[in-house]
């Protein structure tokens, strides 16, 4: 296993021990899970259903088939969207839980309806994002690049292979854009986490009770 995997699982396993630790979940909490993976290309893809205990008690959400994630994860209830509004009732869960997701649901307008439609579902919520001004880009393992006009970025990821990386595929936040969509979502009492690496912000943990 690469460095950058083992520091990807470490800081999974960190945040996942927020999460328990200020939502605190039990036998009986209901759990949504927003963005699951159909393929897994490390260990710490599908982390919620790997890890949690009550898997019976979770629904996982996304835009792909789930046939094979539900043998992996047979107690898991898994459900495909059309990637905007979720087919579920208002606060029809205990704990939305979407974990690196927000980066890939599309534009500025699409996070924001992400966001709504989280704390529609919600009774409470825990998401986290990778922090746009950290100097690594942690999809692609890119220094500093990030920050140059997406285009230009985009260009250079065709050039050395990473294609799939480019277009809607990410859009990173900063701190300050992620408190401005929050803010426009109309989501208040919430509280951001600043997880750090080398004292550097790598994401954010969101969380609201």
């Amino acid at each position: 296993m690469s460095l950058a995997y083992k520091i990807s699982g470490l800081n999974r396993q960190r945040k996942y021990q927020k999460f328990l630790k200020y939502l605190g979940p039990t036998s009986n909490t209901t759990i949504l899970d927003v963005g699951f993976n159909a393929e897994e290309y490390s260990a710490g893809d599908n982390f919620l259903e790997k890890n949690y205990p009550h898997p019976e008690n979770i629904t996982a959400l996304g835009i792909d088939n789930p046939e094979q994630f539900l043998i992996r994860y047979p107690k898991v209830k898994a459900l495909v969207y059309n990637g905007k509004s979720f087919p579920f009732q208002d606060k029809e869960f205990d704990i939305v839980w979407s974990n690196a997701v927000l980066e890939h649901v599309g534009s500025h307008n699409e996070q924001l309806i992400f966001l709504k439609e989280v704390n529609r579902v919600g009774k409470s919520f825990f998401i986290t994002t990778p922090n746009k001004n950290f100097p690594i880009e942690v999809h692609t393992r890119t220094l500093f690049l990030h920050f140059l006009p997406k285009r230009i970025f985009d260009s250079y990821l065709k050039l050395i292979g990473k294609e799939w990386a480019s277009g809607s595929y990410m859009n990173l936040l900063t701190k300050k854009r992620l408190i401005d969509l929050l803010a426009k979502a109309e989501i208040k009492n919430y509280t951001i986490i600043e997880n750090r690496l080398g004292g550097l912000t790598i994401d954010f943990a969101i969380f609201k009770k």
